[in-house]
């Protein structure tokens, strides 16, 4: 059995063009989640939180707010199974 959980959220709004992802990745690292975030087609930002269950949430609850030129609409999360991973990603990347 594993401590740690995957959530993969998508997050909408102006997203996109305003420090999302760098921000994200700033504030996942403080809070020692590894994962990643990129943008979307559909102009979402995917985000893959791996981490503690008290961690990913904290993450996933900032992912409400981002950074101040950022005006998010809806998020919209998933948990994963670690198992899914081929491992544990042992950094936070933004693509």
């Amino acid at each position: 059995m594993t401590d740690w959980i995957v959530r993969r959220c998508l997050v909408a709004g102006r997203v996109q063009g305003v420090f999302y992802r760098a921000s994200t990745r700033a504030r996942a690292e403080a809070l020692g989640v590894t994962g990643h975030a990129r943008n979307l087609a559909d102009g979402r930002v995917e985000v893959l939180a791996c981490g503690s269950a008290e961690a990913v949430q904290a993450l996933c609850d900032w992912l409400w707010h981002g950074p101040p030129a950022a005006h998010v609409t809806a998020v919209d999360c998933e948990t994963l199974s670690p198992a899914a991973l081929p491992g544990r990603p042992g950094r936070f990347l933004t693509t």
